[in-house]
């Protein structure tokens, strides 16, 4: 067996071995907690709560994550196939145009981390982009508002296939009166935006997920009035699950759009496993004190420096990657890249990055 066998014969070990550490963590987990667990439900919820949270709870194990993993693999293929309509081929996507379309010679496409619900972003997350777009130079436009987590060019809740189900789950999370079943609603929802991220990095389904989200983005920068040869540029900026996105989709979205592509993640947690050696460069936002990001180099084997023959590790030694680190900031909450304490040292660092 060659180096490379061997290599990916080792990669597929430690991420089984992975894969069930991790299931005997929460199984130890529930086993132990499981008792309080319930004299504390007893207390905070009246019976009906506690059954529709009982509810809840059996409908993502059994039901939603099988499901939504299923439903995803089905809709690509669907997609592979020719049978949804909906997203044009990339040979219509852009206009002839005799002169120039746009004023902008540079293009940031925004994807949202898989708290995305719809097109529409969290409040702090509005802010953020809002005081972003302020700050960048006018030749920079600020494309938003993109579904990250859907395989057509729509929100979840106006997906042909599930709508129905994803309106109810939004329902109670708005309006239901009880905090922690709003709690459960969309923890629901985030795990159809996390099985999309594991897709994503899937050597073997990723590539149709991400070749369909690439032109969405093509589709969203045409009619920002983006064309190809036009000499622009494209920058990619993911947060969270957003960077596995935007490694994606890269270099599908170079290809199509004929035009020079880079990433800017904050607080990113992503694989590598995508081929990265065409961009034009990759810059990497961390908090010294993310738990989150830092996990996800340990959890895709691609980033280890153990492995010198992967994607990743071969961009970092030709030197198309930097590393950028803010100090105190965390994932997510008051010391998140959004809070008031660190938000506009994120937006610097992106900046910055623009520049390169």
């Amino acid at each position: 067996m060659n180096q490379a066998g061997r290599i990916q014969q080792w990669s597929q070990r430690f991420n089984l071995r992975l894969l069930i550490l991790v299931l005997a963590i929460g199984l130890g987990v529930n086993v132990l907690g499981v008792g309080h667990l319930l004299v504390a439900f007893r207390w905070m919820l009246s019976p009906a709560d506690l059954q529709l949270l009982v509810q809840l709870g059996g409908l993502l194990l059994l039901v939603l994550i099988p499901a939504a993993g299923i439903y995803s693999l089905v809709s690509e293929f669907a997609f592979w196939e020719g049978w949804l309509q909906g997203l044009p081929t990339p040979a219509s996507l852009f206009e002839p145009a005799v002169a120039r379309a746009t004023t902008h010679d540079c293009f940031l496409v925004y994807l949202d981390g898989i708290h995305q619900l719809e097109r529409d972003h969290p409040p702090r997350v509005s802010d953020f982009l809002a005081l972003l777009e302020q700050r960048l130079p006018a030749d920079t436009l600020l494309v938003r508002g993109l579904e990250t987590y859907t395989v057509m060019p729509v929100a979840l809740a106006e997906d042909a296939g599930s709508a129905w189900f994803w309106r109810r789950l939004f329902a109670l999370q708005e309006h239901y009166p009880n905090p922690l079943v709003q709690l459960i609603a969309a923890v629901l929802v985030q795990a159809n935006n996390v099985i999309k991220v594991g897709i994503s990095s899937d050597r073997r389904y990723g590539p149709i997920l991400n070749y369909e989200l690439a032109l969405k983005i093509s589709l969203r920068l045409a009619e920002a009035g983006f064309r190809p040869d036009c000499g622009c540029r494209i920058a990619l900026t993911g947060y969270s699950g957003g960077a596995e996105m935007a490694m994606g989709v890269a270099d599908y979205l170079r290809r199509i759009t004929r035009a020079q592509v880079s990433i800017i993640s904050f607080c990113g947690v992503f694989s590598g496993n995508q081929v990265l050696q065409q961009l034009a460069g990759i810059t990497m936002i961390v908090g010294s004190k993310d738990p989150v990001a830092a996990f996800g180099r340990f959890a895709y084997p691609g980033r280890s420096p153990l492995l010198p023959l992967s994607n990743w590790n071969k961009s970092l030694a030709a030197g198309r990657i930097e590393r950028c680190e803010i100090a105190g900031m965390n994932h997510n909450g008051i010391h998140g890249p959004f809070s008031d304490a660190f938000r506009l040292r994120v937006i610097k660092s992106i900046l910055a990055a623009l520049q390169h």
